[in-house]
């Protein structure tokens, strides 16, 4: 009778009794344990290293020693002398084999599903799932007096090998299969995607798989190239969206499609052709080729969404607001125009609603406000302001058009964050002069050497960051009104301040350019935060509550904000400051994961499907909200926590028309 001994696997906790000479790595598969092999048992990748716990272990009843494994065999010897010796006590568990009792403690670097810890603590780890896995397979060499074709075989060995049923391979694989099978002498990697679709082969053994996360922006597009097997990112790359040539926000892109019949294949082909040139950016970076890229996930707005697929984006020009698609879906890489291998896919995350896209749907995945009990308002600031509300109970979701001004269009002074541009602003409450850092210099515009090193850049204008500080700071000194008035009455005090017209400016910095803050410029700012604010009190109205718990600024713009400001402002609503943060490129982060995790790709379409869409164009309270927002921070809303770290200015008497409002004397508060 065959003697049978207890292995124990950590820290799954799984055991169970097996034969004398079974191999550790079987036994793991037997008990479901998590042991990453590419090899299939061959001595070869190093995936299956464990480790053997020695001692007494009273909880198990067994005791463990390195003896009770098998002795240390040729194959370890070769993979050594190849590879670099194995770790203390660790051994191949394809070829140490059960002779004794045994307590096995599987490291985090054998195990598929293992985790990456995101640098922020509050933010979740990624578990390592790839849609697609690696299979190193020995097909059998073709017979004369069997024959069977070469596709045949290689689906026996996957069978045998393996146990994968695999479906028959898209035309593009099929191309290149005898040469690869021949080149690698019949030892082949395959590539599977869902444990049946092949998506690549190639000669040898190949130990890892890549993938590109893809955030398309309707101003920017950025590219993460991951390594699959370890979530390790390998390169990033980013690039203008070369759409900006058809219309700088999305409505002006959508009405070139109107007018131009056939617009949508030009701005199709285009952001295409943008992803491929990223590919080959990152690519070229890492030192891999296009064809090791075995999948892609895509996220962005609705509009990014549609025209990246060829879908026409008309219907999203106006209301209802019409999505084609507003599913997870899986496409192929050839048919949305990118070169990466021969049968890889794209998957592009969900859709919400009409303005609130698949990158919202990154966000989400990213932030995960669904699993918190806190009620967390989550908004991605930009031309088109996208917000999220709630905690696991419940999530709302809509959009605003907060327009350009956040990044710097259309304000007298206003520039994209690039170096050279003013990023951050103070004003002396006393003598109201202010001082300012740009981008590129870490030196306030007063300290000795920073006009030496604005010289190699420039102080060329001011970015959205700077125009929300200086807006608050303008607020905070008095130098504006709680509605948002330009003090023309402080002349008096500051040269700073000057005549426009009927109205007053605030010189930012009196040089070459001389930059200004006007009355338009601060009306610019009050309506894009006005439609946000109004927005958020929108969700929070449906939601039933007053207040959120947590706030969090995803989007480059987000990422660059001072929360104290935005706060000031009145961008956001009250809030502790310290559950205020900044999530940086949320939505790409959520691609990433998606990328990494296939049981994520379900949990975001679940979750979508659940998220109550709240359209801000058909609510009549929103001009009610949006009026209100109109006053710094608001003419409503109480700003306590603010108030604990913010000396607010007291509301003000003022006599001068607004730019507009011709010469009617009215009180400002």
């Amino acid at each position: 009778m065959t003697e049978h001994h207890r292995i124990v696997f950590t820290p799954s906790g799984k055991r169970g009794d097996f034969a004398d000479g079974t191999s550790v790595l079987e036994a793991a598969r037997s008990l479901g344990v998590d042991v990453d092999s590419v090899c299939g048992g061959r001595g070869i990748c190093g995936r299956c290293q464990v480790l053997v716990a020695e001692g007494d272990f009273a909880k198990h009843g067994i005791q463990s020693i390195a003896d009770h494994l098998t002795e240390w065999n040729s194959v370890e010897e070769r993979y050594t002398s190849k590879r670099g010796a194995l770790g203390e006590h660790r051994r191949l568990g394809c070829q140490a084999k059960l002779c004794g009792d045994v307590v096995i403690d599987v490291p985090p670097e054998s195990q598929v599903h293992r985790q990456v810890v995101r640098k922020k603590a509050e933010t979740r780890a990624i578990t390592l799932e790839p849609v697609v896995r690696l299979y190193f397979v020995e097909v059998a060499e073709p017979d004369i007096d069997s024959p069977s074709s070469d596709y045949t075989r290689l689906i026996e060995a996957l069978k045998s090998q393996w146990n994968i049923e695999a479906s028959m391979p898209d035309l593009a694989v099929l191309r290149g299969l005898q040469k690869t099978l021949r080149k690698g002498e019949w030892k082949v990697t395959v590539a599977v995607r869902k444990g049946h679709d092949i998506v690549a082969i190639y000669p040898g053994l190949i130990e890892t798989a890549y993938g590109v996360a893809v955030d398309v922006g309707s101003t920017t597009i950025a590219a993460h190239l991951s390594d699959l097997y370890n979530g390790e990112t390998l390169a990033s790359a980013g690039l203008m969206n070369p759409q900006i040539r058809f219309g700088e926000d999305l409505m002006s892109r959508v009405s070139y499609v109107m007018m131009n019949p056939g617009g949508e294949v030009e701005m199709t082909d285009a952001v295409r052709a943008a992803l491929n040139d990223l590919v080959g950016e990152v690519v070229k970076e890492a030192g891999i080729t296009r064809e090791g890229i075995v999948e892609m996930t895509v996220v962005g707005n609705p509009i990014m969404h549609h025209l990246f697929l060829g879908l026409d984006p008309t219907e999203l020009g106006g209301a209802p607001f019409a999505l084609t698609l507003d599913k997870g879906q899986d496409v192929k890489a050839r048919e949305v125009g990118l070169s990466i291998a021969p049968g890889a896919f794209v998957y592009l995350l969900p859709c919400i609603a009409g303005h609130v896209g698949a990158d919202t749907a990154g966000v989400v995945l990213s932030e995960a406000p669904h699993l918190n009990d806190d009620v967390t308002l989550v908004v991605d600031v930009g031309t088109n302001a996208e917000i999220v509300l709630g905690n696991k109970k419940r999530l709302l979701a809509c959009s605003s058009p907060t327009g350009p001004a956040f990044e710097g269009a259309q304000l007298s002074s206003g520039q994209r964050a690039a170096p050279g541009a003013i990023e951050r602003v103070r004003i002396d409450h006393e003598t109201l002069e202010p001082k300012f850092k740009i981008i590129g210099s870490d030196l306030w515009s007063n300290e000795e050497g920073f006009w030496e090193e604005a010289a190699k850049t420039g102080v060329n204008g001011i970015c959205g960051s700077g125009i929300i500080e200086a807006i608050a700071e303008m607020y905070l000194a008095g130098v504006i009104t709680q509605d948002g008035v330009i003090d023309g009455d402080l002349q008096a005090r500051t040269p700073r301040i000057v005549n426009e017209g009927r109205t007053f400016t605030y010189v930012l910095n009196d040089g070459e350019p001389r930059i200004t803050i006007t009355q338009a410029d601060v009306r610019a700012i009050q309506l894009g935060k006005a439609a946000l604010y109004a927005g958020v009190k929108l969700l929070l109205d449906h939601y039933g509550v007053d207040h959120v718990d947590r706030i969090t600024l995803a989007g480059a713009f987000g990422s660059h904000i001072d929360v104290k400001y935005a706060m000031v402002l009145g961008l956001i609503p009250d809030c502790d400051l310290s559950k205020v943060g900044s999530a940086g490129n949320a939505a790409g982060t959520g691609a990433r994961i998606a990328l990494l995790n296939e049981t994520a790709r379900g949990e975001i379409e679940n979750v979508v499907g659940k998220i109550e869409k709240i359209e801000t164009a058909m609510e009549p309270k929103f001009q009610a909200h949006f009026v209100s927002a109109m006053a710094i921070p608001n003419k409503v809303d109480v700003f306590s926590n603010l108030a604990k770290v913010v000396t607010l200015p007291p509301p003000k008497v003022h006599t001068e028309p607004a730019e507009g409002e011709g010469g009617r004397r009215r009180r400002r508060g």
